[in-house]
């Protein structure tokens, strides 16, 4: 079943499945959605702390339980995480899969510590799915080009099919059509052999950004993506922002290390990830990289209007 766009009126659940959050943060970006003509539901444990592991929101059977129900519930057209940070890992294992597999699919936005989710939802529900800005994060108030982004993706997806960012360019030439797919890339490469995981990114369009990792890890991190069989036969790669992962030509030196000799094109810097202004890239979508114009299209909007459920 598609998913449709939102409209003013519409009911977002939002959830803490990863770090505890910061209430004034929280507050502000709730205010941006209600300008959007949005309710936001926050849910019962978001401003939980965990008892003993102060960097989680709650336990992990509360933080589950939260994106369970707001994703069965009928009421609710989108599930809004309000941060990253760490802990979907612990969580992911505790959702009742089949039962959010029996009822229509809905919305889930999220980046960074969220990738888990994003490729749990691609494997177990085969849903769509938007890497974007979090309304708990400091940013969402106060980055108006990003959250005005998610928002016309949410609100007017045909507006937002073709994807560049500023400092976008061309790291190896080429173009290349597959399914969008990938995040955080430590997070993936965390969630290899875990329960559940893809077998690899065969075929895809690989979106990949990370904060906070220096060359020498993220050469680290690849290697292990590589080894594991999770880069073969991919069909492009899409990067992202690299923010506080030290000098940036070390950073595209160990990309180009890895991904130049792929035969597959390469974009560098589309616009989004832990960067300002950064862009809300669907994941799980059909989409073609033109690393030469380094711009991604989609095939069709992410949410389609023809949906009236």
């Amino acid at each position: 079943m598609p998913l449709r766009p939102l409209r003013p009126g519409d009911r977002v659940a939002l959830v803490a499945p990863s770090g505890a959050v910061d209430p004034a943060r929280l507050a502000l970006g709730i205010d941006i959605l209600r300008s959007w003509g949005l309710e936001a539901v926050v849910f019962p444990h978001v401003h939980d702390t965990h008892p003993t592991l102060p960097h989680l929101a709650g336990t992990d059977a509360h933080r589950a339980a939260d994106l369970q129900a707001a994703w069965l519930d009928p009421e609710i057209a989108a599930v809004l995480c309000v941060r990253g940070g760490f802990g979907v890992h612990r969580m992911v294992d505790l959702l009742d899969w089949d039962a959010m597999r029996a009822v229509p699919p809905k919305l889930l936005v999220g980046f960074s510590d969220i990738t888990v989710l994003h490729e749990a939802v691609a494997q177990q529900l085969g849903v769509p799915t938007l890497y974007g800005p979090m309304p708990g994060v400091g940013t969402f108030s106060t980055d108006a080009p990003a959250a005005d982004h998610l928002r016309r993706t949410l609100f007017e997806p045909a507006d937002t099919t073709v994807l560049t960012g500023a400092h976008a360019a061309t790291l190896v030439p080429g173009r290349a059509h597959g399914v969008l797919m990938g995040g955080c890339v430590s997070l993936l490469a965390a969630d290899r052999g875990t329960p559940g995981a893809r077998p690899s990114f065969a075929g895809g369009l690989l979106v990949l950004e990370d904060i906070n990792e220096q060359p020498y890890q993220l050469d680290r991190i690849l290697t292990q993506l590589r080894r594991s069989g999770a880069l073969d036969g991919i069909a492009g790669v899409v990067l992202g922002s690299w923010d506080s992962c030290g000098p940036l030509d070390g950073v595209r030196a160990v990309m180009l290390d890895h991904f130049g000799g792929l035969g597959v094109p390469v974009v560098w810097e589309l616009g989004f990830g832990h960067g300002p202004s950064s862009l809300t890239v669907p994941l799980g979508v059909p989409a073609t990289l033109d690393a030469d114009a380094a711009t991604v299209t989609l095939d069709a909007p992410v949410l389609s209007a023809s949906t009236h459920a």
